[in-house]
């Protein structure tokens, strides 16, 4: 039987095939090229071969975007009927899981799967992108550190070992070790994507915002040449900007790198929504940008596939306006409550206050959105996303309070901001706007 290079067997592969479906995970490991392309290109090659159509089912099934969702079942309904070691049919069963919606029962599976074969870097992958989508700090950390023994400088792909493990220790707070093994990993290979971005994170929540304008534009070739996660790292240098006010720079990028193309992803239109949001919170008028953002997340108002997309389809739908998506996403987020999947849990918990809470806001009912939102700010994770991105709550809460003028929330809220990121020129200001609403 053929083996990848790591010594695991590849059921119903030929050499051929095998070698198109190790680009592909290196690929993805880099998130650089087109890794369904190499998926394509090895079941072209090997039709039998099981790990070719379980490579193409994470690809599309971690997008998060609906329509994908068909693709997955497909590769799945494939798989399921091929020749597989138990490891295989590990991953078969952990993408079965992923076509229900049972985002945590897939990430478990591979949890096991991981356990008993610490090297298949697959596995690894897709359950530390499952960890991401889920908010699950804890297993971010300790899924990777648990494999990590088991790898070594000398084996391929060690380098997205080491930037799944930065990222893991950044969202547990433990940053010396987040931007060392990050910048390791960048060194190994200057084109890790998700390690670039570790570090990035690690300077996001430390408000060393010249350092991560440093950091990001040191090398930017190497973190953008072919690379499917560029426009989330060119948000991450707009952060960066936007913290220090240089608004500007963070129109250029968003009119640029991060949605120039005015993509149709959800992954990348999260992103455009996340800067929009977090300047119209702070009263800038991006003209006619929401406009043409909302035209693409329309499309997608009635998906109900995962909630953290809807809260930010639910800002550019505010931001331009538009009250039918807006309801119509609101009527999907009701119907997912209501389904007997994972995504009814996020919807439930965090999703339909937050996206309720984002509406208040655009109408100006701000004692609502602190209403919805100050419960909420302890659990945000379990809808998913990280820290940074989840950092948007957060800021449209004190924005809401400071509006609402309570200011005993305000100056409480401002504070602890403040404690937490005191380099920050936002934090800063926050407490000034607090104190002149409680003295004013």
């Amino acid at each position: 039987m053929v083996k990848d290079r790591l010594g695991l067997a590849l059921s119903g592969a030929d050499e051929a095939a095998a070698t198109h479906y190790e680009c592909g995970v290196s690929e993805l490991q880099r998130f650089v090229g087109d890794p369904v392309g190499s998926a394509d290109q090895a079941i072209a090659a090997a039709p039998d071969f099981v790990m070719a159509h379980v490579l193409k089912g994470w690809l599309y099934g971690l997008s998060t975007d609906r329509e994908a969702m068909a693709v997955v079942r497909d590769c799945h309904a494939v798989a399921v009927g091929l020749a597989a070691t138990g490891r295989e049919k590990a991953h078969v069963a952990a993408l079965g899981r992923l076509v229900e919606g049972h985002w945590h029962a897939a990430g478990h599976i591979l949890e096991e799967l991981s356990s008993e074969h610490p090297t298949d870097a697959l596995a690894l992958q897709a359950g530390h992108q499952i960890d991401f989508f889920t908010g699950n700090a804890p297993m971010l950390r300790d899924r990777i550190a648990r494999a990590l023994p088991a790898w070594s400088k000398s084996m391929p792909g060690y380098h997205a070992i080491l930037g799944m493990q930065a990222f893991g220790f950044e969202e547990m707070g433990d940053y010396i070790r987040a931007e060392t093994l990050g910048r390791e990993a960048v060194a190994l290979e200057p084109r890790d994507g998700w390690a670039q971005h570790a570090v990035a994170h690690v300077m996001e929540m430390q408000s060393r915002q010249r350092d991560g304008i440093a950091w990001m534009r040191g090398n930017t070739d190497a973190w953008t040449k072919e690379s499917f996660l560029q426009v989330h790292n060119w948000w991450h240098l707009a952060l960066f900007h936007y913290d220090l006010g240089e608004t500007d720079a963070v129109l250029a990028l968003y009119d640029g790198p991060i949605y120039g193309a005015q993509s149709t992803l959800a992954l990348n239109m999260v992103d455009a929504s996340a800067i929009l949001w977090r300047l119209h919170l702070g009263g800038v008028d991006v003209g006619a940008r929401w406009a043409r953002l909302a035209a693409n997340w329309t499309p997608k108002a009635a998906a109900g596939n995962y909630a953290f997309n809807d809260a930010h389809a639910m800002m550019a739908f505010v931001g331009a306006g538009l009250d039918a998506p807006a309801r119509t996403m609101l009527d999907a987020q009701r119907e997912a409550i209501a389904r007997d999947d994972d995504n009814a849990t996020f919807t439930r918990d965090v999703g339909h206050p937050v996206t309720l809470a984002i509406k208040a806001f655009g109408e100006g009912r701000y004692g609502e959105t602190v209403r919805l939102l100050e419960p909420v700010t302890a659990i945000a994770h379990r809808f998913g996303g990280s820290h940074a991105q989840r950092d948007v709550i957060e800021l449209t809460l004190i924005e809401a309070a400071l509006r609402d003028g309570n200011d005993a929330l305000a100056v409480r809220l401002a504070a602890t901001r403040h404690h937490a990121r005191p380099a920050s020129p936002l934090s800063g200001l926050f407490i000034q706007r607090a104190a002149l609403l409680a003295h004013g």
